[in-house]
């Protein structure tokens, strides 16, 4: 006998893209368009999606993120752009000044995918923090990156070769008291523990 699924939990999520240029008009944006089609295809909870796009200046940087989290109530942002470098890349900065705990594994898994393609990956600076009930990701800045990062890499037969982040995402946030996100399988599988999955598949209504 099989009995009724609760529907998806509904989840708030926060996509910052930092951009001088793009800010200013002089050239389209792409990082949210990317975030927002990847987020759609990889989850099946129903979104409520906040975005904002903004320039390099850490004290709007730290402004945003406050206010996504404290405001809006998001439980997950994701930020593309201003990880490298340069002289005014300082979003991971800003990140951490609005950090209540500290996360360095997501940016080390990013930099392990991104060296498959070029050496300079170990110049990127991203990272990830925890703010209050929030998962806060600092992402590349390119649509490609951002998808890879996200998902991780697999082979011709679709084989998983490097795992990705967001596998480790739901469960996070599960700790820190969010939505119960759920993944499609066939873009990115999310990992947790057999003591926290609420369903026996991803499929509704099973």
């Amino acid at each position: 006998m099989s009995t009724a699924t609760p529907p998806f939990e509904s989840a708030r999520i926060g996509l910052v893209s930092i951009s001088d240029r793009a800010s200013r008009g002089q050239y389209q944006d792409l990082g949210l368009p990317s975030l927002r089609q990847w987020l759609g295809t990889a989850l099946h909870n129903p979104l409520e999606v906040i975005e904002r796009l903004i320039p390099d200046e850490q004290p709007l940087i730290e402004a945003c993120l406050r206010e996504l989290v404290d405001q809006h109530g998001c439980h997950l942002v994701l930020t593309t752009g201003g990880t490298g470098p340069a002289l005014r890349d300082v979003t991971p900065e800003a990140t951490l000044a609005v950090a209540d705990k500290v996360m360095p594994g997501f940016g080390e898994q990013m930099r392990q995918i991104s060296l498959r393609f070029v050496p300079t990956a170990i110049l990127s600076r991203q990272t990830a923090v925890i703010r209050k009930q929030a998962l806060i990701i600092n992402l590349p800045g390119q649509p490609k990156s951002i998808k890879e990062t996200l998902e991780g890499l697999k082979d011709d037969a679709g084989q998983s070769v490097v795992g990705g982040i967001f596998a480790a995402v739901p469960y996070c946030i599960d700790l820190i008291g969010g939505p119960y996100l759920e993944t499609r399988d066939e873009v990115c599988k999310a990992f947790r523990p057999k003591s926290a999955l609420r369903r026996t598949d991803s499929t509704p209504g099973t």
